[in-house]
This record gives structure tokens, C-alpha cells and sequence, in this order.
């Protein structure tokens, strides 16, 4: 199956929206929906100052969430898929927790860490972790026993099964399970910023722009969080396209 990208569909696709967007604002021809042809310059100038520091902060939530998520999921995943015992004692909670939305938890994380980055670095990391976990578990637990007995043979200890095994046949599911699960923390993420801070790009659309009526800064805002889950989302993409060549066929 081919999976290529390539810069050119990329740039292709992104200024196929940007003609969409202007051809709907000249077709509505009202404040609310200001066309590109004034929010990217506007853009541009407020990435000094103030939308630059939002950006800032909305990134460093969810890199922060990211690296949360994977140190956790990734050895929990591995563990619940080939340990019969921590499966049993794992494995019914897993089953109860993945389905429940991660944003209702929103208060009580509150009331656990306080009104912090770390409470929002939290909610994020705990949505991708369980992501990361099911993909991980469900592929650690399919690996024939066979491959495993064969490298135990030739005396591998735990550090050469994760090195051979392990790390080669998750790693293309924590890629993908990374990936697609982009748009979700970056939602939640927005989720997070709309109140009790001051900085982000969730606060920056609510506060800063909509309730004032501030459209075309509003929608600089958008824009920016729209290009952030972009830019983490191909980043990932190319990770894994380099890391797992063997996935990408011409």
C-alpha cells in the first residue's frame, strides 16, 4: 500500500484550502468570516507579539504531553501484552477506561494538581497514553513465541529482546498510534486553554479574540493551532517514514 506524501501534495493540498477559504469569505462577505488574504498577513505580523508566546506555550503542552505519554505507554503496553499476570490484574481496567472520554476528568485533574501547565500536560498525555497502550499491548501480544524463543537461544537477555524484538515491532504502532492521535490532544488542548490561564492558543481564540469580536485575530489563532497539529502530525509522519522504511512502498 502506498503511503507516500510528498512536500509538493502537502503545499498542493495547503493552498487548495486557502483558495476555499477566500472563494467562502468573498461568497459570505461578512466580518465573521474574514478571508486569507487578510488573516495570513495578519499572521505574520503578530507572530512577535502577542501570538507568538501562545504558540509557544500551546507547544510546549502538548511536546510535554507527548514525551509523558510515550515513556509510560510504551513499557505498560509491553508488559500487559506478554505478561499473563499483568494482564489479568491490567487488562479489565484497560477495557473500562479507553472508551471513557479523557475530558470529563478535566475537574477532578484540577482539584488533584491545581490550575497548572502540569494539570493540562496531564489530560493531554493520559488521552494519547491510552492510544499508545492498546496499540502497544495488542502488538506485543501478537509476536509469535517462536521469535522470541529463537533469540532467548542464543542467549539475549531482556536488554536484546527490547533492542531485537520488542523495539522493531511496536515501534511502527507507536508511530501511527502518535500520529493519528494528533488532532485529538490538539483538541483537547484547546479545550484546556479556554480558561484559568493566560496563555495559549485556546485562550488566545476565546478570551483574547472571539469575546471581544476580535475576528481576524481570531482566526490568526486557528490558523496558528490548525498549523501546529499540522506540523506535529507530518513531523511524526516523516519519523516514521524514516525509522519504517519498509511501510512505505513507491
Amino acid at each position: 500500500m502506498n503511503r507516500r506524501l510528498t512536500w509538493s501534495g502537502i503545499v498542493g493540498g495547503f493552498a487548495m484550502s486557502m483558495v476555499i477559504w477566500q472563494v467562502l469569505a468573498w461568497i459570505v462577505r461578512l466580518p465573521i468570516l474574514p478571508g486569507p488574504l487578510e488573516v495570513l498577513p495578519l499572521f505574520v505580523r503578530s507572530l512577535d507579539d502577542p501570538l507568538g508566546a501562545h504558540i509557544l506555550a500551546s507547544a510546549a503542552r502538548v511536546l510535554a504531553a507527548i514525551g509523558l505519554a510515550v515513556v509510560t505507554a510504551v513499557p505498560a503496553g509491553l508488559a500487559i501484552g506478554q505478561l499473563q499476570t499483568a494482564d489479568r490484574i491490567f487488562g479489565p481496567l484497560v477495557a473500562v477506561l479507553y472508551p471513557v472520554p479523557k475530558i470529563v476528568f478535566l475537574p477532578v485533574i484540577y482539584v488533584l494538581f491545581g490550575i497548572t501547565d502540569i494539570s493540562k500536560v496531564f489530560l493531554i498525555g493520559m488521552i494519547i497514553f491510552f492510544q499508545i497502550l492498546v496499540v502497544v499491548r495488542d502488538e506485543a501480544a501478537n509476536l509469535h513465541p517462536e521469535l522470541l524463543l529463537s533469540v532467548r537461544s542464543l542467549g539475549a537477555g531482556r536488554r536484546a529482546l527490547f533492542r531485537y524484538v520488542y523495539f522493531p515491532a511496536t515501534l511502527p504502532a507507536v508511530l501511527t498510534a502518535l500520529r493519528v492521535s494528533v488532532g485529538t490532544a490538539i483538541a483537547v488542548l484547546f479545550i484546556a486553554e479556554q480558561s484559568l490561564t493566560t496563555y495559549g492558543l485556546g485562550y488566545y481564540i476565546v478570551v483574547e479574540t472571539y469575546q471581544v469580536l476580535r475576528y481576524p485575530e481570531m482566526y490568526t489563532g486557528i490558523l496558528a493551532m490548525g498549523l501546529l497539529g499540522l506540523v506535529l502530525y507530518f513531523a511524526i509522519y516523516f519519523l516514521e517514514r524514516k525509522l519504517t522504511p519498509h511501510l512505505f512502498t513507491e
